[in-house]
């Protein structure tokens, strides 16, 4: 049975028109921002028309921007010139707030990171509140996809790239759970492993690895299967192509166990990726 009709397309063909990932289309048809044209009541596979890309593409460049989605909607709708100006100057000063806030963070973590500063005998005090913490964890990690999503990047955008994936994990160290953890290792391991880094990739994505494997909380049906393709990706970048072949090819094994159509695809388009 065809997934898609012939003036649709896939989720797949959809995610790659608009440089949306699929599991945030998903969530795009949650929140109502964007959703597909038709889901097969069989499959549950979602079908989007041609005409629904320059609202994908619109989505994309206001997401780049860190708008929230609610505020995107609010674009979206805006009917004057104003009122698009008035949204876009709130979010500019919003903004200017949370960089002072991750400037803050940044430079504590090179601190140490060079062994300046000690967490256990020196901060007995933490100056970020849990939301916070949590906040930016959750932008830290949005704007490392973002980045690698890039089609080229400036050297800067690298040290961008791995300082927000670690900035990332570390806010999720702090009120995280097992599955933010191991993700977060994940994430570390991802942009390691495109920055052409084989040793720390392969040291990030032995410790998210070896979080999901002894279990926790939050962690999902897909996390195994996504921990054993990043460790193909970390191979492959450490040279190590026939490790590489063993990780994706047990990467592959566990799709069958993943339940939800959109991550199983997710999955293996990126297990795809890797060409093996």
């Amino acid at each position: 049975m065809r997934r898609v009709r012939d003036d649709e397309m896939s989720i797949g063909a959809f995610s790659r028109a608009t440089g949306l990932s699929p599991k945030a289309l998903r969530s795009y048809d949650r929140l109502g921002l964007l959703s597909p044209a038709r889901v097969d009541p069989d499959t549950r596979y979602r079908a989007y028309t041609p005409e629904q890309v320059e609202r994908g593409r619109t989505i994309r460049a206001l997401r780049e921007l860190e708008l929230p989605l609610l505020e995107i909607r609010a674009l979206l709708d805006a009917t004057t010139p104003d009122e698009t100006r008035e949204l876009l100057l709130a979010h500019q000063r919003r903004l200017a707030v949370r960089s002072v806030v991750i400037s803050h963070s940044l430079a504590r973590l090179q601190s140490l990171i060079e062994g300046k500063e000690s967490l256990v005998n020196d901060v007995t005090v933490d100056p970020v509140d849990p939301a916070t913490h949590r906040r930016l964890a959750v932008d830290l990690f949005n704007r490392s996809w973002r980045l690698l999503e890039l089609g080229s990047r400036t050297p800067e955008q690298d040290d961008e790239l791995v300082h927000v994936a670690h900035a990332s994990r570390y806010h999720w160290g702090e009120v995280g759970n097992t599955a933010h953890r191991a993700r977060g290792e994940n994430q570390c391991a991802r942009v390691y492993a495109a920055l052409g880094r084989g040793e720390p990739a392969l040291h990030h994505a032995g410790r998210a690895l070896s979080t999901v494997q002894a279990g926790g909380e939050g962690l999902e049906d897909w996390d195994l299967a996504s921990a054993l393709e990043v460790m193909a990706r970390a191979q492959l970048a450490a040279g190590n192509r026939g490790d590489a072949e063993h990780f994706a090819g047990l990467a592959r094994a566990e799709l069958d166990g993943i339940a939800d159509p959109d991550d199983r695809e997710i999955i293996e388009s990126q297990i795809d990726e890797l060409g093996l």
